[in-house]
């Protein structure tokens, strides 16, 4: 969710930026794109489409996430002198040590984790197991390597909007808009390093 905000915020305030400059918003060569398509769709089928996300094993939940994690790593090395590309890679890499450390999943505590169900729910959350079908793993601090590293953050209860998230969420979502803040920049060409 963090993301799409970064991305949405990123494209508007970008193209306000080069319109304000009466320039052209730029392209950008991305190499190796088909990376995050491939670090996409496991986590597409394991936390989001309804038929098979509840239905794939945890084991292979934290395996495959892990693995899209690499990729996505792998995916900004190969593309780490783009605008942001700096940041992004270091958020990423907060998430995939964090996640690794722990199981393969993102830690959530149980005080977070209470700030996210609806209000009166009577789902039960089992310490040591899997959220529902999202990528996180109720763990208490003391249980958790890298605690501060996991969803330690809630969105303000005013949005009606239920989500926590990393710092490293945090640093790839500001690498994110960085970059497409960047591509309305009047004043140098962007260019993409060789493949």
């Amino acid at each position: 969710m963090i993301l799409l905000i970064a991305i949405l915020a990123g494209v508007l305030f970008g193209f306000l930026r080069a319109k304000f400059n009466h320039a052209a918003y730029q392209s950008l060569e991305i190499k190796h794109i088909w990376l995050v398509l491939a670090a996409y769709l496991p986590q597409f089928f394991m936390f989001f489409l309804p038929s098979t996300r509840s239905s794939i094993p945890a084991i292979w939940v934290s395996i495959l996430l892990v693995a899209s994690q690499v990729l996505l790593l792998i995916f900004i090395w190969i593309n780490r002198k783009i605008p942001g590309g700096w940041l992004m890679g270091l958020g990423l890499l907060l998430n995939f040590l964090v996640i690794a450390l722990n199981g393969g999943m993102m830690p959530l505590t149980p005080e977070n984790a209470a700030h996210l169900l609806p209000k009166g729910s009577t789902i039960t959350l089992t310490l040591g197991e899997r959220v529902g079908s999202t990528k996180d793993i109720l763990l208490e601090k003391s249980q958790t390597r890298l605690w501060f590293l996991g969803d330690i953050f809630l969105l303000p209860e005013w949005l009606h909007y239920p989500l926590a998230f990393s710092p490293g969420d945090v640093l790839l979502s500001l690498g994110v808009f960085w970059l497409f803040w960047e591509l309305g920049s009047p004043n140098k060409k962007l260019e993409a390093i060789p493949a």
